[in-house]
């Protein structure tokens, strides 16, 4: 859907084929244009409202011009073959150039109603717009008084483009290109210093985890159902992406000052990343494997002694010392070793954390039970209890000497997919599939109180 220049009129292209115009003010459909093959998926007004003609594009490639008086198809420019992914016209609206996912663009000359010259991109191109001459664009290489555009494609690069020569006189990768500003055609003069100014993020899939960070929760980071992060700011709600991870991130974790926090993924690897309070600029300052299937859940400690702990699908949990001192910014992140390693499940782990005072970790897994694991000045301890349903069972000490479980915890019919400690009380809260919450007494290591969530039960 589009906007005209007036903003009255809202142009909208459906999978019926039709299109269909709308006045905003008086909320009626003005006009219903048929003869398209296919869904229509760009429609884009001349911007010389005098003309009252609308562009549009579907399945079959080609781009009609539609006469609103008479709100019949004019013209089908024909040059793609495949999806034509956007339309820019000049500043003086004699010129429309088109892109498309043919790894081509096409300057069409909208007197002669033909192609003037084809510039072979190299990519498929998602996005073009076309430069004003209201702004010095020299130093991207734009010389003269020629024709210059813009575009994007799957390469993550922008591109700057001669139209009349098709070469490319520009070149700056993602994601520390400049914005992009395309109302009425014109680019915000930003483009001229090199420097992102704010970047927006609308579609974001599934949401895996999401924290507060920064000293006041000025920020949000989010895990989505892919393999960077999105940190939010949420006074303007511009977004930074942050790339590293090579497969889904599952959890993430922030320290107490709320200037760093982990990720971990499907990748077998977790990353340390901190905030630049000033700027407000996050980096990747270390990064750790050793794990040998996806890591679930990730804690990091509270009080200022740091490290972090992991919980994987390999059924381990692991120790990870933060490096100390972290590199600087824009160095290479720095390899973090685990420290301990103990296998704690039968089945995956889904969930970790670590009590406000440092000295208790709590894990979460597959195969239905909780475990409380005490801590020793920073490291696990002889594995000493467990605790099975309905009543506890000793056993012996493990061989390694790093862990103590205070507490196993039965009574989930279940996976137990998350675990919490309270922060003003000593107890743990634990998530099942089976649809319950229960929260257990640390001390006596037993269940004070169910919660039952029926209505969840059945989506797992």
């Amino acid at each position: 859907m589009t906007f005209d220049c007036t903003s009255t009129l809202l142009a909208t292209g459906g999978c019926d084929g039709t299109i269909k115009l709308w006045d905003v003010v008086k909320q009626y459909c003005t006009h219903n244009l048929k003869g398209s093959s296919g869904v229509v998926h760009l429609v884009e007004f001349h911007p010389d409202i005098s003309r009252l003609q609308l562009f549009s594009s579907s399945v079959d490639c080609g781009i009609r011009i539609w006469d609103l008086r008479t709100s019949k198809c004019i013209c089908v420019l024909e040059s793609h073959y495949s999806a034509v992914t956007s339309l820019a016209f000049s500043p003086d609206g004699q010129t429309l150039i088109s892109s498309g996912r043919d790894k081509i663009c096409s300057v069409w000359d909208l007197k002669k109603k033909a192609v003037k010259r084809t510039v072979p991109v190299y990519e498929a191109v998602e996005g073009g717009v076309v430069l004003s001459g209201k702004s010095d664009y020299s130093q991207m290489g734009v010389k003269g008084e020629g024709l210059h555009f813009v575009t994007a494609g799957s390469k993550g690069v922008l591109r700057v483009w001669d139209s009349s020569s098709a070469r490319c006189v520009f070149t700056q990768t993602l994601p520390d290109a400049p914005a992009l500003n395309t109302e009425e055609g014109d680019l915000d003069p930003y483009w001229a210093c090199f420097s992102l100014l704010m970047k927006f993020v609308g579609y974001n899939d599934d949401i895996l985890d999401v924290k507060f960070l920064g000293k006041d929760d000025t920020h949000i980071v989010v895990a989505t159902n892919s393999s960077q992060l999105k940190v939010f700011e949420l006074a303007t709600n511009s977004c930074q992406i942050l790339y590293g991870h090579t497969d889904t991130i599952l959890s993430i974790d922030v320290f107490r000052k709320g200037s760093m926090f982990a990720s971990c993924a499907k990748d077998k690897s977790l990353r340390l990343w901190k905030m630049d309070l000033k700027s407000g600029r996050v980096h990747c300052v270390a990064q750790g494997s050793g794990h040998s299937n996806a890591v679930g859940s990730v804690a990091c400690s509270r009080l200022k002694k740091g490290f972090l702990v992991s919980g994987s699908q390999d059924c381990t949990i692991k120790m990870w010392d933060l490096p100390d001192p972290l590199p600087d910014v824009g160095c290479e992140p720095v390899l973090m070793t685990a420290r301990l390693t103990e296998r704690a499940h039968d089945k995956d782990v889904n969930s970790v954390t670590i009590s406000p005072n440092d000295k208790l970790l709590a894990s979460g897994s597959q195969d239905r039970t909780a475990k409380l694991w005490s801590l020793v000045f920073g490291v696990f301890s002889s594995l000493l209890w467990t605790r099975s349903w309905p009543r506890p069972q000793r056993t012996a000490p493990s061989k390694s000497g790093a862990f103590k479980n205070s507490a196993a915890s039965g009574g989930h019919s279940r996976g137990v997919w998350c675990v919490q400690f309270s922060p003003v009380d000593q107890v743990l809260a634990t998530a099942s599939a089976d649809g319950s919450i229960k929260i257990w007494s640390i001390q006596e290591f037993s269940c004070l109180r169910v919660s039952y969530t029926y209505m969840f039960k059945e989506l797992f």
